[in-house]
């Protein structure tokens, strides 16, 4: 373990760092948590880019090994804090959970997460577009989610963790979860995990009513 907590630099409303803050939870890794001034600018102030040059939370300092990217830092979690629980060694395994990295960081990122980015942040996307790369995305993950428990396999990883925080507010984007019931179940799993922690929701899209 480290010497020292392990500082995480967050914003509240941003679902890449809710990975980072769900997997410090389950993993039960002591830090402190910094809240990054992002409207005022403080994520392009030299002292930050200093940690992720890309000028983006979240970040970690665990002890002066700084990692930007919630993936990243999702991975450098499950192998630094708990081994193999996480984060399978075995060939199939891992890849298993890579393929879901990646559909965070695309068909999520561009379908459920975007479509929050128009209704909360006001982002300019094509919203009939956005909202079809969401339900396609969803349509896959409830089929997948009708033949296993999480995910990556019977067990959750840090796949699940990485998809979890904006499929759970994608109703504040305006896609319903109505029809994927495998993806609530998986959600409520999720959720019911020891040391799970929730992320604020925003009374936006779906959710305003």
């Amino acid at each position: 373990m480290s010497a020292a907590p392990l500082t995480f630099y967050s914003f509240p409303l941003s679902g890449h760092a809710h990975r980072v803050a769900l997997m410090l939870s389950l993993l039960n890794v002591p830090h402190q948590r910094v809240d990054v001034d992002l409207r005022g600018g403080e994520h392009k102030r030299p002292e930050f880019l200093a940690l992720n040059a890309f000028g983006q939370v979240p970040v970690i300092d665990d002890n002066g090994t700084a990692v930007a990217d919630s993936n990243a830092i999702l991975v450098y979690l499950a192998t630094r804090y708990d081994g193999q629980a996480w984060l399978p060694a075995d060939p199939a395994g891992a890849a298993a959970v890579q393929r879901w990295l990646s559909v965070a960081a695309g068909p999520l990122a561009s379908g459920p997460a975007t479509a929050r980015l128009i209704t909360v942040f006001g982002a300019p996307y094509d919203v009939e577009t956005t909202l079809a790369r969401a339900h396609a995305l969803l349509g896959v993950m409830n089929a997948e989610l009708g033949t296993r428990a999480f995910l990556a396999g019977s067990r959750p990883t840090i796949a699940d963790v990485a998809c979890y925080a904006y499929v759970s507010h994608a109703p504040e984007g305006n896609v319903s979860l109505a029809d994927y019931p495998h993806v609530r179940a998986w959600l409520d799993r999720i959720e019911s995990l020891p040391g799970f922690v929730p992320m604020a929701r925003t009374p936006a899209g779906l959710q305003a009513a």
